[in-house]
């Protein structure tokens, strides 16, 4: 996964009075980054967590569409959902949400690459920072979860405690490029960046997955 899309939420989320936060994996252990460089490790299986007030589904570079086909792990969301006061994504986890069936009908938003997939699930895509639909709320790609995570906490606790935490993770972002927002970037900029994301998806990608992935990569490209 990219590990942004889960520690940005975290450090929002573990600030929460009385917050108890768990990093669940189909299987426990080890959770490698898409990049390859950082590793998680999540003490908690599917066995081990089947509710929680607030959820939180984050993306990836490529191994999203692997998950989005998983059954035991659409499973588990569905499951947990159930359960929710509150279902998150950041980032393509929207992608893994949609392939549940959570977003049928709803206006969704994702990383900027995938988002137009959401259609095929139902789900209207939209390109925002993040989205409230009900009890769903999805963020775009990586940072936009610190984004989506205050939201939240602004709605569970109130404008003071949401404050409190952006100045506890001194959040005030100040890009030295204005070029972090799909649709006022430079076409340019645009192109070297799928560029450098298909590398990205490339590293991830065994041959046999590439083959097997085929026609979906052919819809991100």
């Amino acid at each position: 996964m990219t590990m942004l899309d889960a520690i940005g939420p975290y450090e929002v989320f573990a600030q929460l009075p009385k917050a108890e936060v768990f990093f669940v994996a189909k299987n426990k252990g080890e959770i490698k980054s898409d990049t390859g460089y950082v590793h998680l490790n999540a003490k908690y299986d599917f066995d081990n967590v089947i509710e929680a007030d607030i959820l939180v589904v984050p993306g990836s570079t490529i191994a999203f569409v692997k998950v989005m086909k998983d059954k035991k792990t659409l499973d588990w969301i569905r499951k947990v959902d159930k359960t929710t006061k509150y279902t998150t994504s950041v980032c393509s986890g929207s992608l893994i949400l949609a392939a549940a069936g959570l977003l049928k009908g709803l206006k969704a938003t994702s990383h900027w690459k995938p988002i137009n997939l959401l259609k095929d699930f139902g789900a209207i895509p939209v390109r925002k920072r993040f989205i409230h639909e009900g009890k769903i709320i999805t963020a775009a790609g990586v940072s936009a979860g610190i984004d989506m995570a205050l939201y939240l906490v602004n709605e569970i606790a109130g404008e003071q405690r949401a404050k409190s935490i952006q100045l506890l993770i001194e959040y005030d972002p100040s890009p030295i490029y204005n070029s972090g927002n799909y649709t006022t970037c430079e076409s340019d900029i645009i192109e070297k960046a799928e560029r450098q994301l298909s590398r990205n998806a490339k590293k991830e990608l065994s041959l046999f997955d590439a083959i097997t992935n085929l026609k979906t990569l052919k819809k991100i490209k």
